[in-house]
């Protein structure tokens, strides 16, 4: 790295792959391994934190001495590189470290990963989540030493089967309980997590969903409580949220009238099936599913899996990786699932089709929720002004903010909310992101002032 480069990096101050120092501590090898748990990043010593350059003492054993306790200190072992400079006549270290392979990495038994510009305690899923994610698996392909082999349904199994046989085209000869050892579905003659899941003959605790019909907040009219194998789970909520959908008949010329419900029936199948599909079983509390006048709201336990945000599933800036790959292998293969990391887009997709304004996703009470809207979608223009480059990485939404924006500069983020269906927080970091790439600016105060897009030559 040039110096140059070097002052740049200072200057542009601490984020997810860089931290300043002033010196060596234990904060140093706790950073290292947070880096090495994320997308690795590098520890500059000899700065302050107003990005100042200070300099650091280096004796004559500093840099192995300091080598050699982030390797006595962190298991697997982090063997960073390390590089010198003198910028000012100052001394500055630099310790690089990649993303390991094999993960989680432990400083003195404690896990760390990389949030923004920060340091965080990774918590027990997320510790077990690294660690099936580097050996290639998932939690649902373990044995579940609760339940034998007698707790799954042998006539659940057999219609599993019969269902992949049409999906593939293909007979299927050898006996069911040995099709699902062959699929890793049953190990040693065990049920694993994910089959007691599928093919529960019972009662099973670990999948229940409430689903209620609600006429307020707090009244409900009607509800169901399951708590079943997935695929029944999967079959009842949708015939329950259909016998409470409105329906109008659309007479079109042809002999059989179309039915036209007021939310997308295909939409709520995508979301449900998602749900049960990527929902995290080792929490306690339920899946839960409230059908409101206006409104359908889906409730999952587990924030998104794989450290993806909310803006990567909408801008699809994300690659694609299951929290239950054995549950999901079993979906796909009857053709529940057509491929994997492609739901969320097909439901927006499903929902500008129908004429409805789009779906919205948020994480909250450690869990994530999908609201599907009732309300039908206002013409809103689509066409980015003519002056914005067409390669500019903004997402879709982002570009029908400029076109909105070119139609009225003094609109309004309410109101920009409103008309995209999003809250305003959202609107807020998209018209900040259009800042940070120069295509919009804000002309005068917050109150009376009004946007400019930026042409550009």
């Amino acid at each position: 790295m040039s110096k140059f480069d070097l002052r740049k990096l200072i200057s542009q101050g601490e984020n997810e792959k860089v931290e300043l120092k002033s010196s060596f501590s234990k904060a140093v090898i706790e950073t290292l391994v947070a880096f090495a748990n994320t997308k690795g990043g590098k520890v500059i010593l000899g700065c302050n934190d107003q990005r100042n350059i200070i300099g650091v003492t280096i004796g004559h054993e500093s840099i192995q001495k300091w080598v050699n306790e982030i390797k006595q200190n962190t298991n697997p072992q982090i063997v960073p590189d390390v590089a010198v400079e003198k910028i000012d006549e100052k001394d500055i270290v630099i310790f690089d470290v990649i993303e390991y392979p094999v993960k989680p990495v432990s400083y003195r038994n404690k896990y760390f990963k990389r949030v923004m510009n920060s340091n965080h305690v990774m918590s027990l899923n997320e510790i077990s989540n690294e660690y099936l994610k580097t050996i290639n698996s998932s939690w649902d392909y373990y044995i579940d030493s609760n339940h034998s082999i007698d707790t799954l349904s042998e006539e659940k199994i057999i219609g599993f089967i019969k269902k992949v046989e049409k999906q593939t085209n293909r007979d299927i000869t050898i006996p069911p309980y040995d099709f699902l050892s062959k699929m890793e579905i049953i190990r040693e003659n065990k049920p694993t997590f994910g089959a007691y899941l599928l093919f529960a003959k019972d009662y099973c605790i670990n999948s229940d969903v409430q689903v209620g019909r609600f006429k307020s907040e707090i009244t409900i009219i009607d509800s169901l409580s399951l708590n079943t194998d997935l695929f029944t789970e999967v079959n009842e909520i949708i015939a329950f949220i259909r016998k409470h959908l409105m329906v109008e008949y659309i007479i079109t010329g042809e002999p059989q009238r179309t039915e036209r419900f007021d939310f997308p029936l295909d939409a709520i199948r995508e979301i449900v099936i998602n749900m049960i599909v990527h929902r995290d079983y080792r929490e306690s509390s339920a899946s839960v599913i409230k059908i409101f006048d206006d409104r359908i709201e889906f409730f999952n336990p587990g924030n998104l899996y794989g450290g993806i945000t909310v803006d990567d599933l909408l801008t699809g800036n994300y690659s694609s990786q299951a929290r239950n790959k054995l549950i999901a292998g079993a979906f796909k293969e009857i053709g529940l699932i057509e491929r994997y990391g492609s739901g969320i887009q097909r439901i927006l997709n499903i929902c500008k089709d129908y004429g409805v304004k789009p779906p919205s996703f948020e994480e909250k009470s450690n869990g994530f929720n999908v609201t599907l809207y009732k309300e039908k979608l206002e013409n809103v223009p689509e066409n980015v002004p003519e002056n914005v480059p067409e390669n500019v990485p903004v997402n879709d939404r982002q570009k029908q903010i400029l076109a909105l924006l070119t139609n009225d500069k003094k609109i309004t983020i309410g109101l920009l909310a409103k008309k995209l269906k999003v809250n305003e927080k959202t609107i807020k970091r998209d018209l900040k992101k259009l800042k940070d790439l120069g295509i919009l600016k804000r002309v005068g105060s917050d109150k009376a002032g009004y946007w400019e897009i930026i042409k550009k030559k």
